[in-house]
């Protein structure tokens, strides 16, 4: 057996892994540097607004001087790690906070080349190197300068982006570091699956590869109070069954060599016995007749096995009709009329109602009731009787065959409706019996989708209590 499911798993483990380790390198570091980078903008945006209306605006409104103003903000800088500019409309510099010459106002302010405002678009910060003034690329915010409802500069507050990047590696990092743990928590969730479902999947396999190679002998060691544990339970079960139905059917065989053997054994004798002359001519008459009866008995033993064959097969047609089972069971009992006056046995028939109809097979109930009015016959006691009674419930007709006979030991009435099978009474008691009887009639009941049980206590009498459907045409018939 190729063993792919556990290779699969861990398989299936390993990917996960690596698909979150992509995801947290390349789309989660990616995420995460976004999200740093507009909030950073952010919070630069609300302090340039905050420069351009309280700042920025007395310069142009010449309440305050350059030097002042970089005075004030060279500490917010610090604060913020950026270089804060004020610029006006054509781009010259007119205060940086990073320069370290004084801001005079009569000197030449150095001129951004190419300065365009509308560069940002629609939004309020951009990165990049900022027209090739810085080296590396930094994140640029601006705020307009309004006096007097004109735009007369510009606050831009310049912050390196390498320390968004240092912050979103730390933040990713911390994500590998959290990865790490819920991809050992998963390690642990594996293990637990093994012990707890593989392990006991494979038991379960070992054992119904041991059951398919014909050895039911195997048992599967799982003990668990869950799906796999009742499916265990299940296999063992089955294969019990499994091994008792095999011993069952070499049982069946050597039942079937026995009865068929010994009448074909006493043929063979009588008829060598007659053919070399060791019965003689007058007395042959005799032995014929036995040759006879045990031809019948050859007959009547294939008969049933055929019958019980059908029912076996599924192949079985059942002519459900409606029919009166209380004229049924009188029909039947008249069959019996001369087998009761050699045994002296009556009958007491306690049916309900003159008529009471039932949706069966006729032909099959009537054989039903031979059958059992037959075994009643057979281990009743002279002068005795047997009762067969009718009781409607339910939507359910109850047929009850009572004898008061010899019984039957309480450990073969679960055995009564294998095939073949004789309880020692019935061997001593009676030799023409097939021991299929009951099988036969069992089947027919399972056929009608009936029941059948039988009660019974050894040395007082038995009771077979079979059901039938009441018919639908019950009150018209009635």
């Amino acid at each position: 057996m190729k063993r792919t499911l556990y290779p699969k798993l861990l398989g299936g483990y390993l990917i996960y892994g690596l698909i979150c380790f992509i995801i947290i390198s390349t789309f989660g570091y990616h995420i995460t540097f976004n999200f740093l980078e507009r909030r950073d903008a952010s919070t630069l945006y609300r302090e340039s607004a905050l420069i351009s209306s309280n700042y920025a605006e007395n310069y142009f409104k010449r309440s305050t001087t350059l030097e002042e103003m970089k005075t004030q903000l060279s500490t917010l800088s610090t604060y913020l790690s950026s270089e804060i500019w004020i610029i006006d409309k054509q781009g010259q510099i007119l205060l940086n906070t990073a320069s370290a010459t004084s801001p005079a106002e009569n000197t030449e302010p150095e001129v951004i080349p190419d300065f365009d405002v509308t560069d940002f678009g629609n939004k309020y910060y951009r990165t990049g190197n900022f027209y090739g003034h810085f080296d590396s690329e930094t994140l640029s915010v601006f705020s307009p300068i309004t006096v007097n409802y004109k735009v007369r500069g510009y606050v831009i507050i310049h912050k390196p982006v390498s320390s968004i990047v240092n912050l979103s590696n730390l933040l990713t990092n911390l994500s590998y570091q959290t990865f790490a743990l819920l991809f050992l928590a998963a390690f642990v969730v594996l293990a637990l699956f093994t012990w707890i479902v593989y392990i006991p999947i494979r038991k379960i396999a070992q054992g119904a590869n041991e059951y398919a190679s014909g050895n039911f002998e195997a048992k599967i060691d799982v003990h668990s109070n869950d799906e796999i544990g009742y499916l265990a339970a299940s296999l063992n079960y089955m294969a019990n069954e499994l091994n008792t139905l095999e011993e069952d059917q070499r049982k069946f065989v050597s039942n079937v060599s026995h009865d068929f053997r010994s009448p074909l054994t006493s043929i063979k004798g009588y008829v060598e016995a007659m053919l070399d002359g060791t019965i003689p001519v007058e007395m042959q008459d005799k032995y014929l007749n036995i040759i006879l009866f045990e031809t019948e008995r050859l007959n009547k033993l294939t008969k049933s096995l055929l019958e019980l064959n059908k029912f076996g097969s599924h192949g079985v047609m059942l002519d459900i009709t409606s029919f009166d089972i209380n004229h049924t069971i009188r029909m039947t009992v008249q069959t019996f009329e001369g087998t009761c006056m050699e045994k002296h046995i009556s009958f007491n028939l306690i049916l309900s109602g003159e008529t009471l109809f039932v949706s069966a097979d006729f032909s099959k109930i009537q054989q039903v009731l031979y059958n059992l009015i037959d075994n009643a016959l057979k281990f009743s006691h002279a002068n005795s009787a047997i009762t067969i009674e009718t009781t409607e419930k339910n939507e359910k007709v109850f047929v009850s065959v009572k004898d008061t006979g010899i019984g039957i030991p309480k450990d073969s009435i679960k055995k009564i409706w294998d095939r073949f099978y004789k309880t020692d009474l019935s061997r001593g008691k009676d030799k023409k019996g097939t021991g299929l009887g009951l099988s036969i009639v069992k089947e027919i009941i399972q056929a009608h989708g009936e029941n059948i049980n039988c009660i019974s206590t050894e040395g007082v009498g038995t009771e077979f209590i079979f059901t039938l459907p009441l018919a639908k045409e019950q009150e018209e018939h009635a």
